[in-house]
């Protein structure tokens, strides 16, 4: 089900960044010591802001290897590791590379520690697009077609070999809930090998910073997924990320009714209830996933399960019980103007 016209998809679509860095950090640009760079990449705009003498050539380093990481796992381009994966469903094991079968054993982690609510295999629903130039909306139908190829345990990994199989004709993986985070994690360690003495890696809702900006820590805006004109404050933090998913970054609205691309596995419809989870961490890998997990798992759940992760401060936006908090989020969250 194709929407209105061009025109009128436009005037729907909500294309809002989850995190707001660039008001922060644009005085700094002014210094010839600071330099920042952006590059489309993984579906969204990649903001590096870095402060050193080797900046631009590690910019551009770091760049190379996220487009490298990208190519392996992105299903959207035919000539990767994950294409070649979901062509071969049903048929044979597939090669891949160290770094995609990490992510992939991330993946299956999640889906199982979650009980599916999280599924590695939610590729199986192709009937959306959330692309702002042809939005689509799939029929009901279609989802109960596809309803049979999402399911985690149709994905086998072995490890030894290094290869990865899916044993349902039709079945798709989708490393779009866990990707991310280890790639922009690889492009601030080539940032990190060159001695920068600060960088900022900003990504889709994801944010990765190290050293200081200028001798002052870097500041970070969250935004409210129910009002994304606004910040619900800012953080402050000199090496770590701030990990954000929300509702309503890749959204569109048709007929009065809005539709984002955080997907129930068990329906194939956007999900309903929490608007956006933000965790603050020093290490990306513990934080990896768990934000779309807790949106999934609806606003009960999820709250015990950002409650238990170790070194983790957690926000959540409910849209009926509004705003909830771990105490060490409440502690360094710091009003915005």
């Amino acid at each position: 089900m194709m929407m209105p016209s061009l025109l009128d998809r436009r005037r729907c679509l909500i294309r809002l960044g989850l995190l707001a860095t660039g008001m922060f950090v644009r005085p700094a640009l002014a210094s010839p010591h600071v330099q920042r760079a952006s590059r489309d990449l993984l579906g969204t705009r990649i903001d590096i802001v870095a402060q050193g003498s080797q900046a631009s050539k590690a910019m551009a380093l770091a760049f190379a290897e996220m487009a490298r990481l990208e190519r392996l796992m992105s299903r959207y381009r035919a000539d990767s590791e994950i294409s070649a994966l979901n062509r071969s469903a049903g048929l044979a094991a597939v090669d891949v590379s160290m770094e995609t079968m990490a992510v992939l054993r991330r993946g299956l982690q999640l889906s199982r520690l979650s009980d599916g609510a999280f599924d590695i295999t939610i590729g199986g629903y192709q009937g959306w697009s959330f692309d702002p130039a042809s939005p689509r909306l799939p029929s009901a139908a279609q989802l109960m077609r596809e309803r049979v190829l999402v399911n985690h345990r149709h994905l086998e990994l072995d490890l030894a070999k290094r290869q990865a199989r899916l044993l349902q004709t039709g079945a798709k993986v989708d490393l779009g809930g866990v990707a991310k985070l280890p790639i922009l994690q690889a492009g601030m360690q080539v940032l990190q090998a060159h001695g920068l003495d600060g960088a900022m890696l900003n990504g889709g809702g994801d944010v990765l910073v190290t050293g200081q900006l200028l001798g002052r820590d870097w500041r970070i805006g969250l935004r409210d997924p129910r009002s994304p004109e606004r910040l619900l404050g800012t953080l402050e933090l000199s090496d770590g990320v701030v990990a954000s998913s929300g509702d309503y970054e890749r959204a569109f609205m048709y007929e009065g009714k809005r539709y984002h691309h955080v997907l129930d596995p068990d329906t194939g419809f956007p999900t309903q209830g929490v608007r956006g989870v933000t965790m603050l961490a020093r290490n990306p890998q513990a934080v990896n996933g768990w934000g779309a997990t807790a949106m999934l798992v609806g606003a009960t759940k999820g709250q015990r399960l950002l409650s238990g992760l170790p070194g983790v401060e957690s926000l959540m936006v409910d849209a009926h019980d509004g705003t909830w908090m771990s105490a060490g989020m409440r502690d360094q969250l710091k009003p915005s103007a």
